[in-house]
């Protein structure tokens, strides 16, 4: 995407907290977007398509600057039964096939393809510090990752810049994780998850956008890219953090047992440790504008 100057761009997962954010950042900087919707368009900057089928209009692809794909359905949205657990697989692998096929038939391919990955392909990294280098992990999630960036082997094989942000948990009273957080903690209800010990790698919303675009911008840059502040915390640090800026009380642990009786085999999500650093964003020379928690805490909207 250029720099300056009218780009067209073509959002899959505009309606998430992540692709709403990007979508507005684009198009308040004059960038035209189409999103890419599952219910019948409402206007003619939306395209339906249907990811879990994995299939898209690839005339709706045409004359665009970049394909930026964020959309799968929500990972702590429900309990991981194997039936959710297929849409998660369907809602990524098929959504990224589908666009990674039709952006290598093209004859005008755009010049780069974004498409959304997660810290979660790491697996539980315990205190030990892994960047973009680590192998993946084991279990679900890591898979689940894996197969995501795999899907979009069609577009790379047809020379297409492919960009994999692995996106760490995003602060934000909007959605993910902190909407959920955010309404305990200012009622005086929140506390640690389990020991607290486990790492927690954030970012900043604002920050998720601007690194996104920041790799969209930038053409030397492909592969994947950890976005995450750069210096994860532990949960009971980001607990003591949440405390400290909302004047709330945080006395009230949740045990392990009791997360993993709630959530099932999602519980894995907030207990695991993962200590995700940013290197390649770093070495690009991003800038961070919240990389400590209580200015992202303070700047979540």
């Amino acid at each position: 995407m250029a720099a300056s100057g009218r780009s067209r761009i073509v959002v899959a997962g505009a309606s998430g907290l992540i692709g709403g954010a990007l979508t507005g950042s684009l198009t308040a900087d004059g960038h035209e977007v189409i999103r890419l919707v599952r219910r019948e368009p409402r206007g003619a900057d939306e395209v339906r398509w249907d990811p879990e089928a994995g299939r898209v209009d690839a005339a709706a692809l045409a004359g665009c600057d970049a394909v930026v794909n964020l959309a799968g359905a929500g990972i702590g949205d429900r309990r991981w039964t194997p039936a959710y657990k297929e849409v998660l697989w369907r809602s990524r692998v098929g959504g990224t096939s589908a666009l990674a096929e039709a952006i290598a038939g093209m004859d005008e391919p755009p010049r780069v393809f974004v498409n959304g990955s997660a810290m979660g392909v790491y697996g539980t990294t315990g205190d030990r510090a892994v960047d973009e280098s680590a192998p993946a992990g084991s279990g679900f999630l890591p898979e689940l990752a894996v197969a995501w960036e795999g899907a979009a082997q069609p577009a790379i094989a047809a020379g297409v810049r492919t960009v994999f942000p692995r996106t760490g948990l995003v602060v934000s009273r909007r959605g993910g994780a902190w909407a959920r957080l955010f309404p305990l903690f200012a009622a005086g209800l929140g506390g640690r998850l389990g020991d607290g010990r486990q790492y927690w790698s954030f970012i900043a919303l604002h920050d998720e956008v601007a690194a996104i675009r920041h790799l969209m911008d930038r053409d030397d840059l492909s592969g994947p890219f950890n976005l995450t502040a750069p210096e994860p915390l532990t949960n009971r640090e980001i607990t003591a953090a949440m405390g400290r800026v909302l004047h709330r009380p945080t006395v009230l642990p949740v045990p392990a047992p009791v997360l993993r009786a709630v959530l099932g085999e999602m519980a894995a999500d907030v207990l695991d440790s993962q200590r995700v650093v940013p290197r390649r964003l770093l070495e690009s020379g991003f800038t961070f504008a919240f990389p400590g928690i209580e200015d992202a805490i303070r700047a979540a909207r």
